[in-house]
């Protein structure tokens, strides 16, 4: 009988696994999420595998295959790999947690040369997406063959229709069993995101509807605060801002997008603000089939926003099913301010802020100060003020030392627990070169609120005034993860990683901060700050026409503006343009401040300058001489 075409089959369990939101970690912060991955993969995942006698036999992107002889040793090792996974990710930022979903499958497959192929390998590809988050699905074979050999409990989904198999599948979760004493087998809490006392929700960014780009402001605050509210009920998962505002502007399935955030519901909604009138169209959505749950629109008196929002957060939690707790209403109802025009101010003047020239920090000011005049105890508003003043005098040489101390104070007495005030206590603190006092306040603002970006922005720029270039990195990197649209700190990150000898890094942290400060630009024409940084960041890359365009552009913006002229002495110094570079800084030198000048002196985008003997001149310029 003629063998030699005989095709190789045997029985196996089959796990597939992948990780959740990596599209969205990756595109936060690449290298970070890949060097992650990576670490997790050899010393945990691949030695947990090995060790319950199980082999990966493909890679695929973010996830992998594996084959076990045994349905035991398949689930044993998946519950253990999230177990793990969970302890490992203990003590970091929730929206920086690497977690899996597992589908496990027993069936027969196909045998070639070191690959698995087969009906019953696809299958298990096709559980993992009705996985939840650190959860783990598997088909009705590992469930009967499992039994009660572990201390775990099959929860009974019922039969499932998956892509590109003919005939539905009975799909089973694997969820704690809740008698479980000490040395026994717990599963993750995230395994169990589908039971309904947890529900998982993510509020899309609302959609500004006005017509007009610059009333973006609003919806983005609007957006910001009923995630606020929703993050004060106990019984919801609430993602973060900056794990959801990674979709702002995309035009994606919803579907697709609970898939990716790895929750079960989503809110989506709109806002439209004219004059004294706001209209706000909200919807909860069911992630998994896409079916709306509640949809309203509400038309009313923009002094009404906080009680509106206080509304959509109360329909939300009433149809989930929650339970909302007297203090977690408390929370709810504790509005930022007494005024809807102040807060409305409020919110333009943090706009203002974060495109970073003079003229904005001034507008940002006038801001802050019209809501303060509508209400003197505005905490926020107090700090917004500190934070202009800061990087006034950091950036641009003006006498307000004392009043970024005294406002930040004020901010502080009047609301202690508030990030913002802590945030703006430690800013102040480091301007004043109190750096220990500074670190104290910004670890306490950390424990507050790990997400916050002013908060890491402002403790970066701590740390390099004090050359601790490492954990500005680290501090820097996380910036650039909270916010997915700044650019700034992956720019700076270009330079500190350049000091530190780490250029891979430096290359791939200045072509993202390129790309957004491109799309910065695009957004706000008239900003200098993104194109003077595009400038510098694409000659440090060889890129000398596009660079020289970019510089050219900031210049004819703002020509006179102390920063532009100061970071196009830059572009100058890494371009090798060395006869422009100390022109211009010996035309700024004089009018900067004692620390702007110790700055110009430890900048390393000026190191291209100290070989010639003109720095020397630079130098007793900067020391006074």
């Amino acid at each position: 009988m003629k063998t030699e075409g005989r095709v190789k089959r045997r029985l196996a369990a089959i796990m597939a696994a992948d990780v959740v939101g990596f599209s969205r970690l990756t595109e936060a912060n690449e290298e970070a999420t890949l060097r992650s991955l990576q670490q997790h993969r050899r010393a945990f995942v691949e030695p947990t595998i090995a060790r319950h006698n199980g082999h990966i036999f493909k890679d695929m992107g973010d996830g992998f295959l594996a084959d076990f002889s045994s349905a035991v040793d398949a689930t044993q090792c998946a519950c253990e790999l999230q177990l793990g996974l969970m302890e490992r990710n203990a003590g970091v930022p929730e929206d920086r947690h690497i977690r899996l979903r597992i589908g496990i499958n027993l069936g027969d497959v196909i045998i070639h040369g070191e690959d698995l192929f087969g009906d019953d390998v696809n299958m298990a590809s096709r559980l993992v997406g009705l996985a939840p988050p650190g959860g783990i699905a598997c088909s009705a074979g590992i469930r009967h063959q499992v039994g009660i050999k572990l201390d775990i409990i099959f929860l009974d989904q019922g039969e499932k229709s998956v892509k590109n198999i003919a005939q539905p599948v009975r799909v089973f979760l694997i969820g704690q069993d809740g008698t479980s004493g000490a040395g026994k087998l717990n599963l993750p809490a995230a395994a169990n995101y589908h039971r309904p006392d947890k529900p998982s929700i993510a509020v899309l960014p609302f959609a500004n509807m006005s017509g007009d780009p610059e009333q973006e402001y609003f919806s983005d605050g609007i957006t910001e605060d009923i995630i606020t509210d929703l993050s004060k009920v106990s019984e919801l998962f609430v993602l973060s801002r900056n794990a959801v505002f990674q979709h702002k502007d995309k035009s994606v399935n919803l579907e697709d997008i609970a898939r990716e955030l790895g929750v079960t519901y989503l809110v989506d909604g709109s806002v439209r603000k004219a004059g004294s009138r706001v209209r706000i169209t909200a919807k909860l959505i069911d992630g998994v089939s896409g079916g709306h749950l509640w949809a309203d629109r509400f038309d009313r008196n923009l002094t009404d926003i906080f009680a509106l929002q206080d509304e959509i957060t109360y329909t939300i939690v009433e149809q989930l099913k929650v339970k909302l707790l007297p203090r977690e209403r408390k929370a709810i109802e504790r509005a930022p301010t007494s005024s809807v025009e102040a807060y409305t101010y409020y919110l333009k003047g943090r706009e203002y802020f974060h495109r970073g020239t003079k003229s904005y920090y001034g507008r940002a000011k006038r801001m802050f100060s019209k809501a303060i005049a509508l209400d003197p105890g505005y905490a926020r508003a107090y700090a917004g003020l500190a934070d202009c003043d800061a990087f006034l005098y950091m950036d641009y040489s003006e006498d307000v030392a004392a009043d970024v101390m005294r406002n930040s104070e004020l901010a502080l007495a009047l609301e202690a627990g508030l990030v913002e005030a802590r945030a703006s206590r430690g800013l102040a603190l480091s301007v004043a070169h109190r750096y220990r006092e500074a670190e104290i306040e910004f670890e306490r603002a950390l424990a507050l609120d790990p997400a916050h970006f002013e908060l890491h922005f402002f403790y970066g720029r701590s740390c390099y005034a004090q050359g601790r270039l490492e954990q500005t990195a680290r501090l820097w990197e996380r910036a650039a993860e909270i916010k997915s649209d700044d650019y700034q700190s992956l720019i700076l990150l270009n330079q500190v990683y350049s000091s530190l000898g780490r250029q891979p890094e430096a290359m791939r942290a200045g072509r993202r901060g390129v790309e957004r400060a491109e799309r910065e630009f695009d957004r706000n024409p008239e900003n200098p700050r993104p194109a003077y940084f595009i400038a510098t960041t694409l000659a440090k890359m060889g890129e000398v026409s596009g660079a020289d365009h970019w510089a050219k552009t900031a210049l004819a913006i703002a020509p006179d503006d102390y920063l532009t002229q100061y970071n196009i002495a830059c572009y100058y110094s890494v371009s090798d343009k060395f006869d422009a570079a100390f022109a211009l800084l010996g035309q700024l030198l004089p009018l900067s401040n004692a620390d702007m000048k110790c700055w110009i002196l430890s900048d390393s985008d000026l190191d291209p300058l100290h070989a010639d003997p003109r720095w020397e001149g630079i130098e007793r310029l900067a020391q006074g001489g």
